[in-house]
């Protein structure tokens, strides 16, 4: 009987994840497929801390970091300590412990990796139809969601729920951007990737720990993986206004030569835009240097 490993990461919501755990048991029971052995793994992110962990049942492996790692990056910790457990034909499932991603929609994610069963490299990741979210979270979603567009040029829609073999847990995972963030990840190293179309749900109790704060610096998070392309749409954006600056600089003191009057705020100011482009070209090549770096690091962890 084939294994699907089940990890969820949990922030002091125990109670929301024996709930989503028992749902799904049910789903699981009721798939179409073959029979699955289900392995349970929770990610205590709270490091320990949370005394309501000893309610959860014995059949669930609980991990425990040495610190709080924050949701993403608990599942990459998570799914790298079980790598050697896990076997390359297995169905790993990656899922928020809140109730927010569904177990209702594990079939059809499951599904899209039966249609193609010999091929261990695809990954079936939900994208989001809809939030049930505050106005304010969504307003804010909505600029995030285009100027990660813009810098990245791809469209983010899917977190955590995430289904695949056990052979992109024991080889993908180990790239070093996954240190940063996992949703993103997956996305920016052109893996084969499938979009399942699912309905963001609730949360199954309480109230969530994601402060504004928090969820800022998750963005930015977010953005690491892409360096390179964000990287090279700096380099082209800013060598472009340089060259009209230093352009339009040229032809200033063409016209200062041939006589003409400019005033010294105008030449001041277009030397400023001249100096502006160039340390921004400047800074583009330096992001461009340090992802040229990570990218050579990201061979050191590649299996013989």
């Amino acid at each position: 009987m084939a294994r699907i490993w089940i990890l969820s990461p949990v922030y002091f919501d125990v109670d929301s994840y024996r709930r989503l755990r028992g749902e799904l048991q049910a789903v699981l029971a009721s798939l179409p497929l073959p029979p699955l052995a289900p392995r349970f793994v929770m990610v205590d992110d709270s490091a320990g801390r949370d005394p309501s962990v000893s309610k959860v049942e014995d059949t669930v492996q609980i991990l425990v970091p040495p610190f709080n790692l924050g949701h993403q990056r608990a599942i990459v910790h998570g799914l790298r300590r079980l790598s050697r457990e896990i076997a390359d034909e297995d169905f790993v499932v990656t899922l928020d412990g809140d109730g927010e991603d569904q177990p209702s929609d594990l079939p059809r994610l499951l599904a899209t990796l039966q249609d193609q069963p010999g091929n261990l490299r695809r990954i079936a990741l939900a994208a989001r139809t809809r939030r049930r979210e505050t106005p304010v979270f969504k307003l804010l979603y909505f600029f995030f969601k285009h100027f990660f567009l813009l810098l990245s040029g791809t469209v983010v829609r899917s977190g955590n729920y995430a289904a695949f073999h056990g052979w992109v847990a024991r080889n993908v995972l180990f790239h070093p951007h996954f240190d940063l963030c996992y949703a993103s990840s997956l996305l920016s190293l052109d893996l084969e990737i499938v979009r399942v179309p699912c309905e963001r749900g609730e949360r199954y109790a309480g109230q969530s720990k994601m402060t504004y704060g928090k969820l800022v610096s998750h963005g930015f998070r977010m953005l690491m993986p892409f360096a390179d392309r964000i990287a090279v749409r700096g380099l082209v954006v800013f060598a472009l206004l340089l060259l009209l600056g230093l352009t339009a600089l040229a032809v200033a003191f063409v016209l200062l030569a041939a006589g003409a009057r400019i005033s010294a705020a105008a030449l001041c100011g277009l030397g400023l835009f001249v100096l502006l482009c160039a340390t921004s070209l400047g800074s583009s090549l330096l992001l461009f240097a340090l992802f040229s770096q990570s990218q050579g690091l990201s061979m050191t962890r590649l299996r013989e």
